[in-house]
């Protein structure tokens, strides 16, 4: 069990990230200084909105520059730490190439940030985000659970380089941080398994793929119906909230499911239309399986993917993250309507 000094800087990976930012408001709010990793701090535009959190806030940011894929570029960030946040990995759903996009930052990123723990003699330890996609692969896979729910027990087998590419770089990074973690004794790992992420975030106007789908389902690009596509969901404040606590439990140890409920893509259009109205063109239908098949390689998806989920339900333990990381979810209703409202305020929709 290892004890985090609040007096010492912290570092954390990916700073500007979704998640990541509302790690980083935490813990200036804490008044905790970061060790915030970037690709470019000269980017005054991108860090803007965490320079404003730290103005208003007890805490220090102070920025480093970094790179998942050049080795020993986190080793001055994490001068004088005892902790370490591995938020910093890409989320794309549609990439040219799995290989060079997703696998080697995702693997090679986070053998670079641990041996950088390794290196520093302070540190004492890392928190990780991965995903319940190192779990759990397709939801037809729930199928062959036991009473079909997904545990930290669990470890995704059936996703590969051409099939849920960004499932498997998970996979591949939490395995690799876990034999790093194995091979020595002075710090701890403790890994953050989020389902898929909703919620306003630091930044009104967020990259991810979270943001793209509530976009499309606001926009019009989906009037037409949705996939029958069943995900976990939650809020990015409750991974935050995760986060700190496996930071600074000091029993915290493993792998933690966050994830506070299991929606259709529709249901989040019905919440959103309940409560806009009919101000935005807001889906009202389930696309046939057979529709989202044939135009599945019109959209950037791939037809095995859509035979694997469409239609199957997730179900996830979040026990584990109640008991031991104290989360108490904030309902999906409230993550989805304080999201798109969020667009909505920065211009996002245009009338």
């Amino acid at each position: 069990m290892k004890t985090i000094d609040k007096t010492k800087p912290v570092m954390i990976t990916g700073a500007t990230g979704y998640v990541a930012g509302w790690i980083v408001k935490k813990l200036l709010e804490d008044g905790i200084t970061v060790h915030a990793a970037v690709r470019n701090p000269e980017n005054k535009e991108k860090l803007k909105y965490l320079d404003e959190i730290a103005k208003n806030a007890p805490g220090q940011i102070k920025y480093f520059r970094a790179d998942l894929l050049e080795m020993g570029s986190y080793d001055k960030a994490t001068e004088g730490c005892e902790l370490i946040f591995h938020t910093a990995s890409p989320f794309k759903m549609q990439v040219k190439n799995a290989q060079t996009d997703l696998v080697d930052p995702a693997l090679k990123g986070t053998r670079n940030v641990l041996e950088s723990a390794n290196r520093t003699g302070s540190i004492k330890r890392v928190v990780l985000t991965s995903s319940v996609a190192a779990i759990i692969g397709d939801a037809k896979d729930f199928l062959n659970l036991l009473n079909h729910t997904a545990t930290e027990e669990y470890w995704n087998t059936t996703s590969s380089l051409k099939h849920q590419a960004y499932s498997y770089s998970k996979t591949l990074a939490e395995k690799e941080a876990w034999k790093i973690a194995d091979a020595q004794d002075r710090w701890d790992l403790v890994v953050i398994n989020p389902s898929f992420v909703l919620g306003p975030g630091v930044s009104p106007v967020n990259t991810s793929a979270s943001f793209d789908i509530i976009k499309q389902i606001g926009d019009g690009t989906m009037k037409s119906g949705l996939p029958a596509f069943n995900f976990g969901m939650v809020d990015v404040r409750d991974i935050a909230d995760a986060h700190m606590n496996a930071a600074f439990k000091p029993e915290a140890k493993g792998r933690h499911i966050v994830s506070a409920s299991e929606h259709y893509l529709l249901e989040l259009a019905q919440i959103l239309k309940a409560k806009f109205g009919d101000a935005y063109p807001f889906p009202k239908k389930e696309l046939p399986k057979i529709m989202v098949w044939l135009m599945a390689p019109f959209v950037g998806l791939k037809r095995k993917m859509v035979s694997n989920n469409y239609g199957y339900k997730w179900k996830l333990d979040n026990s584990k993250s109640k008991k031991e990381l104290g989360i108490k979810y904030i309902p999906i209703e409230t993550s989805v309507v304080e999201f798109f409202q969020q667009l909505v305020d920065a211009g996002v929709f245009k009338k």
